[in-house]
C-alpha cells in the first residue's frame, strides 16, 4: 500500500490548526499561507514541504508506522487548500465573515482529524458509495 505515515499527516494537520489559531490571534492572514502553499506544492509536485521536513524526525522505517491512504489525503488536502485560500482571501479583503467561515471549517476538520475522525475521508467514502450505487443502477 502506498501510504503516508500517520505522524507526517498529523504534523500537517497541526500546522493547519496552529496557523489558523495564530491568524485569529494576530489578525494576520499571512500565516494561512504556510499550510496553503505547502499543501499546493504537495498537490502539484507530490511533495509537501511540511511533511518532508517532519520526515527527517521519523525514527522507525516508513512501513512500521500506521499508513494513511494517499488518495484520501490528497482529497483532504484539496478541501483544506480550498478553505485556506477562501479564508485568506476573506481576511485579506476584510470580508471577515468569509475568512471566519472557511478558517473555522478547516480548523475544525483538521482538529477533529487529530482527534481521530477524518471528515474528508467520510465525505470521500460517501461519494464513492454514491458513484458505485449510481453505476450499479445504470
Amino acid at each position: 500500500m502506498d501510504g503516508i505515515p500517520r505522524p507526517l499527516v498529523r504534523t500537517n494537520q497541526w500546522t493547519i490548526v496552529l496557523s489558523v489559531l495564530i491568524t485569529w490571534i494576530t489578525n494576520e492572514p499571512l500565516f494561512l499561507l504556510i499550510p496553503l502553499i505547502a499543501g499546493l506544492i504537495g498537490l502539484i509536485f507530490g511533495l509537501n514541504p511540511i511533511m518532508a521536513a517532519a520526515k527527517t524526525f521519523l525514527r522507525k522505517p516508513h512501513s512500521s508506522y500506521h499508513l494513511e491512504d494517499r488518495s484520501d489525503q490528497q482529497f483532504n488536502q484539496i478541501i483544506a487548500c480550498t478553505c485556506l485560500l477562501l479564508a485568506f482571501i476573506g481576511f485579506s479583503f476584510h470580508i471577515d465573515v468569509l475568512g471566519y467561515i472557511f478558517s473555522i471549517l478547516v480548523f475544525s476538520a483538521a482538529f477533529i482529524a487529530i482527534l481521530g475522525f477524518c471528515i474528508g475521508c467520510f465525505i470521500r467514502f460517501q461519494w464513492k458509495q454514491y458513484q458505485y450505487r449510481k453505476a450499479k443502477n445504470s
